[in-house]
Parts: C-alpha cells; sequence; structure tokens
C-alpha cells in the first residue's frame, strides 16, 4: 500500500511521525511524506520519499521564525497563540495543496498529526482512508475527565464535570479560526459536516496516541478503534546532530531541554543550573534551542554542557552503555 504521512513541522511531531513511517515502510508499505520545505531534511534522515508543498509561502528557514514568538510565552498562552496566530495559516496553505499532492502521488491511505487539526478534510474529501496519530498528549472532548491542556484532577462530581465543559468551550474558542478554516473549505470541496459534533471528522479507522494507557485516566469513553501504543521511536532515522563527545565523563547524566517551542525562558534554563551545581557525581546534558543566547546564562556549572541541540537518543544510549559497565 501507498501511505502518505502529513504532520505538523516541528522536530517533536516529526521524530514520532518518521519513526512511525520507517516502520510501515520496513513492512513493505511505500511511503510518502508531505510537508513544507522545512519537513524535507527530517523525512530525507529518515529515508522516505518527500514531497514539497507551500513552498512559496514557507520557503526553507520560515518555519523556526513562525514559532519563534512562542518561546518565551507559559502555560495555555502557548496553545492559545499558536493555534489561534500561527496553526490557522498554515493551515490555510495545507488545504491550498495538499489535495493536489496526494492525487499526484496516487497514495492510498494518508496518516495525519491529529493536532493538524481538520486537515483531514482533504483525503475524507477524496474518499482516502485516513488514520489520526497523537504525537502530543491527547485530549479527551467527552467532558468525562479533564483535558489535558489543564491541570486539574479527575474530579467525576457534577461541579468536575461542568469545570471540564467549561474548559471545552476554552479549547474551541481557540481553535475557532482553524474552524473557519475548514468550513470554508468543506463547503469548497462540497463535505457534509456536522460541526457541533467534535468527532464527526476523526478518524473512523484508527486513532492512536504515543501516551500509555497507564499514564491517562480511567473511565474515557474512547470508541473500540482508539488505541494507546506508547511512544515511537528507533535508534536511526534521525538527523545527525553535533556534539563533544569527548566532554562525557560516564558519569550519570541528565539531560534537560525545554523543546523546541516553549525554550526562550532564560529563568527556567537558569534555575536549572543553579540546582544541578551542587550535584559532583552526575553530569548535565542542556540543550536550550535556538531562541536564546548560551552566552546570557551566566556561569555554568563544571559538571554541565551547553549546547543548542543535542542527539537526544544517542545520550540515552551512551548512557544505558555506561550504566551497564558500572552494573
Amino acid at each position: 500500500m501507498k501511505i502518505g504521512f502529513v504532520s505538523m513541522p516541528l522536530a517533536g511531531h516529526l521524530n514520532p511521525m518518521t519513526a512511525l513511517a520507517r516502520r510501515l515502510q520496513s513492512r513493505g508499505h511505500e511511503v510518502v511524506f508531505f510537508g513544507f520545505p522545512d519537513v524535507e531534511p527530517f523525512a530525507r534522515a529518515a529515508g522516505l520519499d518527500f514531497v514539497p508543498f507551500g513552498e512559496k509561502e514557507y520557503p526553507v528557514g520560515s518555519i523556526e521564525k513562525v514559532y519563534s514568538s512562542v518561546a518565551q510565552l507559559h502555560g495555555f498562552e502557548v496553545v492559545r497563540h499558536s493555534c489561534m496566530d500561527q496553526n490557522s495559516d498554515l493551515s490555510r496553505v495545507t488545504f491550498a495543496y495538499l489535495a493536489e499532492k496526494l492525487a499526484m502521488t496516487g497514495v492510498e491511505a494518508v496518516v495525519i498529526d491529529t493536532i493538524h487539526f481538520f486537515i483531514e478534510l482533504v483525503p475524507l474529501s477524496m474518499s482516502i482512508p485516513y488514520v489520526h496519530i497523537w504525537n502530543v498528549l491527547h485530549l479527551d472532548f467527552s467532558g468525562a475527565t479533564p483535558a489535558s491542556l489543564f491541570s486539574f484532577p479527575l474530579d467525576t462530581s457534577q461541579e468536575g464535570l461542568d469545570r471540564n465543559t467549561a474548559n471545552l468551550h476554552k479549547i474551541d474558542a481557540i481553535l475557532g479560526p482553524l474552524a473557519e478554516i475548514a468550513r470554508s473549505y468543506a463547503e469548497k470541496v462540497g463535505l457534509k459536516i456536522d460541526w457541533n459534533d467534535p468527532a464527526a471528522t476523526v478518524s473512523k479507522l484508527a486513532v492512536i496516541t504515543q501516551t500509555p494507557k497507564e499514564f491517562d485516566f480511567p473511565g474515557i469513553p474512547w470508541p473500540p478503534h482508539f488505541h494507546y501504543a506508547g511512544p515511537f521511536h528507533d535508534d536511526e532515522g534521525r538527523r545527525q546532530v553535533p556534539f563533544p563527545w569527548d566532554k562525557l565523563t560516564g558519569k550519570p547524566l541528565i539531560y534537560a531541554s525545554m523543546g523546541t517551542l516553549v525554550n526562550g525562558r532564560y529563568d527556567i534554563y537558569k534555575h536549572i543550573l543553579e540546582a544541578v551545581q551542587p550535584l559532583e557525581d552526575v553530569q548535565v546534558v542542556l540543550s536550550v534551542g535556538k531562541n536564546i543566547d548560551p552566552e546570557n546564562l551566566g556561569s555554568v556549572p563544571s559538571n554541565t554542557i551547553v549546547v543548542r541541540s543535542a542527539p537526544q537518543i544517542d545520550l540515552l544510549n551512551v548512557q544505558r552503555f555506561a550504566s551497564r559497565m558500572r552494573d
């Protein structure tokens, strides 16, 4: 089968999606990864065919600039700003080109990053089957449990359920601009969608989350085709990241990172450096991303290596090997 992949153009989404694509490719399927030009290095490193779109709107280097404004935000504001101010135009451009690319390549099924909200309308309009992948913590839109964007405990009282519903309304509000773009596209291609049903366009074949079931709340009324899979990764298929391997001492390793989005908070990095300074029996790798200047972090403890990016999987493998040697 020829399978297409569509992901949000962010490392935390592309790494698991390319790992899943590699697994399907290893089983004999033909895989094509679709995306903005900045997605290509991830696909090529994973040994996958790549088809670009949106080259004019988002040339190479655009995605990093688009999301740089998120780097210093906090909490729910990150989600609000991303969905309302950045993702809307990404979706608009994806809607403009994806159908043509799917038709051109002849894919027979599509795997979609769920938080690329409403993009499933494209394969749906073409009668191409599709599945959804939650690369982030999945959201329970039933209201039975707190949505993962909020830090409330499980509360099955009426008060708790009402609070869950109120928070879902907040999510609906920030998805409003995306929904308007989706409605316009659906009308253009002749799709009749019940927009009052949050599951109206969700895959009826499979919805898969990387979250282990043990980490989730009980009692969520998931459909039978919802599956907990755990993390998607392998030890290969990622871009090579330079790293000063000669500076590793062999001590137990602490790896610290704020990820690829909210990584512009100097105060958090300084708190990390302050916390690890007295830990003489460990070594720390602090990955700070591209939105801050490491020179402005102040004094760096002797047990800490500060880099802009790090080969996380390789570091963890080295640590596992070192641990076995110590044992």
